[in-house]
């Protein structure tokens, strides 16, 4: 028999493969979820609003960072950035790139935060990357190859961010997976938790430094655009 409280899971497979609207399929997902597990309307929207203010201090600094980082951009944060990185001859997109990724990581292992999509990838990573492959590529860059360092970029977060806050006590990931343990009565110390994540991160290190060589030698191979084909190389 199907357990109807786990609709929530469908609903968020189903609109991440259309390509729906994330932050709406989360909260579709939650509400299902919720209606499922005998919750009235007026209780979902309680706890929503519950939580919210709960995790203030998450949520927030997003929410305000957007703004900030618009206003700079309109005052040309953007270009400013690529005309640093253009003075850099020598750098290409995955170098900038992987070098994002280990401070990333550098500064998860010890439990600060550096930035993330909004503040950090978004205004600063991506434009440099950017600067740096057309730098390299004659000035111009195939549209396929900027979407593909925009999408590396975000992942250089994901996994510096991701693979390396198991090392600090202080990270509250570490002591999720504590508690994980503890509630299955598995006896867990955080010294283990901590010297089994510390190959975890320099293996993530070295696969990014594997796949940024990759984007570097793609963007070498597609040459500078030179038309308006799909690809970015000359039409039919």
């Amino acid at each position: 028999m199907m357990d109807w409280k786990l609709i929530g899971l469908a609903v968020v497979v189903a609109g991440f493969a259309l390509r729906l609207n994330a932050l709406a399929v989360i909260f579709v997902a939650g509400v299902s979820t919720g209606l499922a597990a005998g919750f009235s309307w007026t209780e979902i929207m309680a706890m929503v609003g519950r939580f919210f203010v709960d995790n203030r201090n998450l949520t927030l600094p997003v929410i305000l960072m957007v703004p900030v980082v618009g206003l700079l951009e309109r005052h040309g944060l953007q270009q400013r950035v690529a005309a640093l990185i253009r003075q850099a001859k020598v750098t290409s997109a995955g170098q900038v790139l992987w070098l994002y990724q280990c401070l990333r990581e550098l500064t998860s292992m010890v439990g600060l935060s550096i930035g993330n999509h909004a503040s950090m990838v978004r205004p600063l990573i991506v434009p440099m990357a950017e600067a740096a492959a057309k730098e390299r590529g004659g000035g111009k860059l195939a549209p396929a190859d900027s979407q593909t360092i925009r999408a590396q970029a975000g992942a250089a977060e994901n996994t510096g961010n991701f693979f390396a806050d198991d090392i600090f006590v202080a990270i509250g990931a570490l002591l999720l997976i504590k508690g994980f343990f503890d509630t299955a009565k598995i006896e867990v110390s955080l010294r283990d938790i901590q010297l089994w994540s510390l190959p975890t991160a320099l293996w993530v290190m070295a696969v990014g430094w594997w796949r940024f060589r990759r984007l570097d030698r793609q963007i070498r191979k597609d040459g500078p655009v030179s038309g308006t084909g799909p690809a970015g190389k000359e039409g039919a």
